[in-house]
């Protein structure tokens, strides 16, 4: 009886393990878009099904092995470090979320630096610092102009700041993991801020 229960412990075990297999070569000849912001058969592909440690790898992968243009390149460091955050690998993702700054002109009137060092606040565990990045984003006050799109060309509604919820959800939860203070839920009865 004890070896039949250890073979059906076993095979539970294996089906609720996520299948992390991937062609690995294909998905590094990828183009930028596809490779990072497609759900279906980029990196992200392999994250939706739990396979953070396969995804932040071939993020890595993708960048030695492409000619990527320096203002794209910080996408990809700042996404492997949040799976590396994911995974608990701190000091990695900060070093990965130090190389994802834009210079002062392409960051000019949206704060994703402010967004960066919110972020690695967070992971150093310095509230102060947090406080300080959240207040700064809060101030930046939308772009004349910004109109963003959907890739099928139509308006899309984006809450301003951009990711100001993300620097709230760590705030509200501190104490958490990264992984769960990115998506932490607002406070009950808190009113949506304005899109």
């Amino acid at each position: 009886m004890r070896p039949m229960l250890t073979a059906i412990a076993l095979l539970l075990a294996q089906a609720a393990a996520p299948t992390c297999a991937h062609d690995r070569d294909a998905m590094l000849k990828r183009d930028f878009s596809s490779f990072d912001q497609d759900m279906a058969v980029g990196w992200r592909s392999l994250s939706m099904r739990g396979c953070e440690t396969q995804a932040a790898d071939l993020i890595r992968d993708y960048r030695s092995a492409n000619a990527v243009p320096p203002e794209r390149v910080g996408l990809l460091y700042w996404h492997e470090g949040q799976l590396r955050a994911n995974l608990g690998q701190t000091a990695a993702a900060i070093a990965l979320f130090e190389k994802a700054y834009k210079t002062p002109e392409q960051d000019r009137g949206f704060g994703w630096n402010l967004y960066v060092d919110g972020s690695i606040a967070f992971l150093r565990r310095d509230r102060a610092a947090l406080d300080t990045a959240r207040a700064a984003l809060a101030a930046v006050p939308r772009p004349a102009g910004f109109d963003p799109r959907g890739p099928d060309g139509k308006p899309i509604a984006v809450r301003w700041p951009m990711n100001l919820a993300v620097l709230d959800g760590f705030q509200r939860c501190w104490d958490q993991p990264y992984k769960t203070a990115y998506v932490c839920p607002p406070t009950v009865g808190t009113a949506p801020a304005p899109r």
